[in-house]
């Protein structure tokens, strides 16, 4: 059977570069500080390479379920529907959409961050003057969208610009700089004053673990290359742009986040303040690399914002569409802009707002957060594929679908189950949220569902009484 060529379509060129500039985020910007806490660089490259895998499988699965199931059109909390019903497209929908708002919260203390490198009084991106005009951003973009105005092409492409420049620029100065002496001095992290200094020190596996919800919150996003595939002059295209843009994106973060071993110690890079790239850049070429950084920032990060204010509200009414949430969730106004989820979003976003002033690191708490969210959405994407592919005895995609799976709920057990346990609190309102639509529909919760709603009940409370005691610490 002969492949049907889209002669309008994207080539591979074209299509690879699309991938990799949409899954570049602003959270590259702050890497190398949190990085360097956690590890030296013989474990920080170990870690990407664990990390990479992980995604690789993810990627492979969506390719395969984008392919095979385009009839699915609801996102990739679609796939929980269709593998596990309603009830798991909420639960996969509503962590996608925690884990989008959440980012943006991230995208506000790194933005005031950059801001208050030239502007003292928002200096650090979490006082109240930074809170305020944080907020005042995010209501100022929930009306735009509200009004219709989602990013345009062209803005997009001066935010890809501003946002891309100024990181080849940083690594071509790390290249230059490049010193191996200075790289090769611990590279596995066991030298004894490290401690004292802010930066970690012990085993292998200890480092790397501290270091994956940080290279996860990079990799969001990355789940958009699934569905470039309609762009593509033909599906073999498709896919060999969304594999060559895959491992670009991944040479691409790791020279960004490991170079800077070779330049400065680990404590100069675990203590840069953020924006981090812009921190370094002062200490190895002055002032001028760091404003260039954070100009580049304020900028693309602005740019994305706008479309991340659009995301989580596209996403509640993407579920309400499928049935799996209250029909207020999707509600369009007469501009079709889905006012009740984005209001209710920018509602959210303002009490978490003013919750950041009592922790004394906001963009990694809300990072993390983010990070820990988002693993219920890929992994129904893995449990999904590994179903899929087992109705259909492609036991290679089978496969595929069970190392990621496994690959999302090493992340929730190892590296993140006290962020995890937090955000099942978010599930109590999304419970009631949930039982809404079920008496919209006019059932009762089945037995499955009474199932699950005990499961997450009793992780609320294991969750609370941990908070309490102390051994989580959100502050």
């Amino acid at each position: 059977m002969e492949e049907k060529v889209n002669k309008k379509g994207i080539g591979l060129v074209g299509l690879t570069a699309l991938i990799v500039s949409s899954s570049i985020g602003t959270g590259i910007f702050g890497i190398t500080s949190s990085i360097a806490g956690s590890a030296a660089p013989g474990p920080a490259i170990l870690s990407w390479l664990l990390v990479g895998f992980g995604f690789l499988m993810l990627v492979l699965s969506l390719n395969n379920l984008t392919e095979k199931r385009s009839d699915l059109k609801g996102g990739i909390f679609a796939y929980a529907g269709a593998g596990y019903g309603p009830l798991g497209e909420f639960i996969s929908g509503w962590a996608y959409w925690l884990s989008a708002w959440l980012g943006n919260l991230a995208f506000a203390t790194m933005l005031m961050s950059a801001i208050g490198t030239f502007i003292p009084v928002f200096k650090g991106g979490s006082n109240l003057p930074s809170i305020i005009v944080a907020i005042i951003f995010c209501w100022a973009l929930t009306f735009l969208v509200n009004n219709g105005v989602e990013s345009a092409s062209f803005v997009n492409t001066i935010g890809t610009f501003c946002k891309v420049v100024p990181l080849i620029m940083f690594v071509i100065i790390c290249i230059v700089s490049f010193k191996g002496g200075m790289f090769t001095a611990d590279f596995w992290g066991r030298v004894a004053n490290n401690l004292s200094k802010g930066t970690t020190t012990g085993g292998l596996w200890p480092q790397m673990k501290g270091t994956l919800m940080t290279l996860i919150w990079v990799f969001i996003g990355v789940e958009g290359a699934s569905v470039m595939g309609s762009r593509a002059k033909s599906l073999k295209e498709a896919q060999q742009a969304t594999m060559l843009g895959f491992v670009l994106l991944l040479v691409f973060y790791m020279m960004i986040s490991i170079l800077p071993y070779g330049l400065l110690t680990r404590a100069q890079l675990a203590s840069a303040a953020q924006p981090a790239l812009g921190s370094d850049l002062k200490m190895i070429v002055g002032d001028w690399g760091m404003m260039i950084i954070n100009i580049g920032l304020i900028i693309s990060t602005i740019v994305s914002w706008l479309s991340w204010t659009m995301l989580p509200a596209e996403t509640m009414l993407l579920i309400a569409e499928d049935g799996a949430a209250p029909k207020f969730w999707g509600k369009l106004n007469s501009k079709k802009a889905p006012t009740n989820a984005l209001f209710t979003t920018a509602i959210l976003q303002t009490i978490f707002l003013f919750s950041l002033l009592f922790t004394d690191k906001a963009y990694e708490f809300c990072y993390t957060l983010a990070s820990s969210a988002i693993l219920f959405s890929y992994m129904f994407v893995g449990l999904y594929q590994m179903k899929f592919s087992r109705e259909r005895k492609e036991w290679t995609q089978w496969i595929y679908g069970l190392l990621a799976a496994l690959f999302q709920f090493m992340c929730m057990i190892l590296a993140g189950w006290q962020y995890v346990l937090v955000v099942s609190l978010s599930y109590i309102p999304g419970l009631i949220v949930y039982y809404q639509g079920v008496r919209e529909q006019g059932r009762k919760l089945n037995k499955n569902e009474k199932i699950t709603f005990i499961f997450i009940a009793i992780l609320c409370v294991l969750s609370i009484v941990l908070i309490a005691n102390k051994t989580i610490d959100i502050m």
